[in-house]
């Protein structure tokens, strides 16, 4: 079974550095360093996959975190409105 492949239309498109590693409960979390993007994953590889979709495909921005590591979106940043976030396919909407 052949998965979907993500939009074309980044959802982090300011982003540069992604941590990627696991949390306490096993799954596999990507976050960007401005704690702007992220979401939890079911295996590594696609965790991986996301990560560089979104940072233009650069495997030199992307850290691998040891131990656990919880996703924590708490940033400051204003969050985008809704209506302006690009169409999600089911997949990443377990992702997000």
């Amino acid at each position: 079974m052949k998965q979907a492949e993500p939009p074309a239309t980044r959802l982090c498109p300011n982003s540069s550095l992604f941590m990627i590693g696991k949390d306490s409960q096993g799954h596999w979390v990507v976050q960007d360093q401005r704690k702007l993007c992220g979401g939890l994953f079911v295996d590594r590889t696609t965790a991986l996959r996301f990560a560089l979709f979104e940072n233009g495909n650069r495997p030199q921005a992307v850290i691998m975190v040891p131990g656990v590591f919880e996703l924590d979106m708490s940033s400051d940043a204003p969050a985008v409105p809704y209506a302006e976030l690009p169409a999600a396919t089911p997949r990443q909407q377990k992702a997000a």
